[in-house]
């Protein structure tokens, strides 16, 4: 019954370290500057991302293609900003701290898709002028 119990708690100890680790990797990402172009091409107004603005960074991040296949994908981000959304219609009327919050953590995610669309433009720039090169 101990093993169970020791077992258990060890398990749920494991799967929070990973989440918060996930989300320091998502949140360090989204922290890194987006090029004026990617914010031009999502029709961002005034160059400041918002939690509305994810689904067309979505779309943009489906028609960049990836020549590199270091880059990450938006799977797990966009599993992320459901369970978010589905977190705010949830409790957000109740509790408005849980939609401040939504909010913030929908704007980190369209921040993330944007920083992987300029990563996946860079390199394929940087491909294709090697390609020039040879």
């Amino acid at each position: 019954m101990f093993a169970a119990f020791l077992l258990a708690i060890s398990t749920v100890a494991l799967l929070q370290f990973a989440l918060f680790y996930w989300r320091a990797i998502l949140s360090g990402v989204a922290a890194q500057p987006v090029s004026a172009r990617v914010l031009d091409s999502a029709g961002v107004a005034g160059g400041q991302l918002t939690a509305r603005d994810f689904a067309v960074l979505v779309e943009l991040h489906g028609l960049t293609a990836a020549l590199d296949p270091s880059i990450g994908g938006l799977k797990l981000v966009r599993a992320y900003h459901q369970a978010i959304r589905a977190l705010d219609a949830l409790f957000g009327r109740l509790f408005p701290e849980v939609g401040f919050w939504s909010e913030r953590e929908c704007a980190t995610c369209a921040r993330y898709a944007a920083v992987q669309i300029d990563r996946r433009l860079q390199a394929n720039l940087s491909l294709a002028a090697s390609l020039r090169s040879c």
